[in-house]
């Protein structure tokens, strides 16, 4: 059997892939694993359960708060919230585990499972891997050790739960919204109360699109994965900026007056900018992946802040950010990670924080981003290779060297073997789209001819 756990919890099609079983049997697996961890010890333990709005959430929910209460775990269902919502309320209660059901920006079909360790912050590796094998163990036919009476788990709503998120997320601006309007795309997911609760709540005057879930509709057409509707909103309500998040917001992507796109690494550069000049950016250094767009590296550079670059993924920016102790990262499809207010991406938060740098400069959107300039970037995927020969073919390496060579200092190639697929993937950037096509499809070619 392949690893259930992928980069971002357990995901897959709901009830095919992901069945309430499943969903059932992680979570007490779960439970065992942190008790045998001495997570519990002491205490009687307790779970905070969040959902966005999918209709597979429904079922999937009552499988694990059935599997958690039955292994003596108390719940907390706080219903349907935003992944980061769910991280900081397992922080702000003192909870000993957090479970958000969510597939993100996936179509509605999926779902997936996502663990939270105390204080809100993603379960280890090896404590996913550990609740993994005790999944298997007693899926094949090894029986749970079952508690009864009043050793079984009570269940109880949450009601608070969206307002304390709310509140926190209010309470960390540096600035208020007052005079600004501001579009929000909710993609219909989980965000689509609490964000414009606090968007208000800051002063913002508040238009909103895809806020309207009906457990089928998430993602379909809106959200950051499809702006246009936010793009042409923007224009007709004469709006200062927009904000796009994705199913379990904990991305953004934004809009500015003029419709045009402001993706993650424009946002890192401005809320870099803001940290700094508070005195907020610990080490004057930001944190994003080796795909960030090198206008932002550049830009980064030309401003003296530090920038360092991760393997793709955000649990990699996380990581760098804990072990360094740096307070920003992120990635360019808005995952941006502010540690001093969060444990993951807040789409939310982020979005919160830019409109307050507009505000507080009084400086479009627009004029702001274009402290960097984003450099033309091709991508190729190449299917169907040896993606394993990336590194130590001799032929690929100098086509690699001769490209490099013609793009100069203004320029970068990156080959990037897919986790997931038999793919390589090729992307050049440069100061002109043409030369950044020409150069990306003969690196293409040159990486079928040597991994072929």
């Amino acid at each position: 059997m392949g690893r259930l756990f992928g980069t971002d919890g357990v995901r897959g099609v709901a009830n095919a892939d992901l069945t309430a079983e499943m969903a059932l049997g992680l979570s007490v697996a779960a439970a065992h694993v942190l008790a045998e961890a001495g997570t519990f010890e002491g205490h009687r333990p307790t779970a905070v359960v969040g959902r966005d709005p999918r209709a597979s959430g429904e079922f999937l929910e009552a499988a694990v708060v059935a599997g958690l209460a039955s292994a003596g775990v108390d719940v907390l269902r706080v219903g349907v919230l935003p992944t980061p919502a769910v991280a900081h309320l397992t922080g702000a209660l003192g909870a000993d585990l957090g479970v958000m059901l969510s597939a993100s920006h996936n179509a509605m079909p999926d779902n997936g499972i996502k663990f939270f360790a105390r204080g809100g912050h993603k379960l280890a590796d090896e404590l996913e891997d550990r609740i993994e094998s005790v999944y298997e163990e007693h899926r094949t036919g090894a029986p749970w050790d079952r508690p009864t009476g009043s050793g079984v788990g009570r269940v109880r709503d949450y009601e608070e739960g969206a307002d304390t998120y709310v509140a926190h997320l209010v309470d960390v601006l540096p600035n208020r919204l007052d005079g600004l309007k501001i579009v929000l795309d909710e993609a219909h997911g989980a965000a689509s109360q609490v964000s414009p609760e606090a968007f208000r709540r800051a002063g913002a005057e508040v238009v909103t699109i895809g806020a309207e879930p009906d457990g089928l509709n998430i993602n379909d057409g809106c959200g950051s994965t499809h702006l246009a509707l936010l793009k042409a909103a923007v224009v007709e309500h004469g709006a200062a900026l927009g904000i796009a998040h994705d199913g379990d917001a904990d991305r953004c992507l934004a809009v500015d007056h003029m419709g045009e796109e402001v993706d993650g690494d424009q946002i890192l550069a401005v809320l870099a900018l803001a940290m700094r000049e508070r005195e907020a950016l610990r080490s004057d250094t930001v944190v994003a992946t080796v795909m960030s767009n090198l206008g932002f590296k550049l830009a980064m550079e030309r401003e003296g802040i530090r920038l360092v670059q991760t393997a793709v993924g955000d649990r990699y920016v996380l990581e760098e950010m804990k072990q360094h102790g740096f307070a920003l990262g992120g990635e360019q499809s808005g995952h941006v990670i502010i540690l001093d207010h969060a444990t993951t991406g807040d789409g939310t938060l982020t979005g919160l924080l830019l409109a307050a740098r507009v505000a507080q400069t009084g400086r479009p959107l627009r004029e702001l981003a274009s402290v960097m300039e984003r450099l033309p970037q091709v991508l190729i995927n190449v299917p169907d290779v040896d993606k394993s020969r990336v590194k130590t073919s001799a032929e690929l390496a100098t086509a690699v060297g001769e490209a490099e060579r013609e793009l100069g200092e203004t320029g970068r190639v990156l080959l990037r073997p897919s986790g997931t697929e038999p793919l390589v993937r090729v992307m050049v950037e440069a100061a002109d789209i043409d030369q950044a096509r020409s150069v990306a499809g003969r690196l293409a070619d040159a990486v079928k001819s040597a991994l072929g």
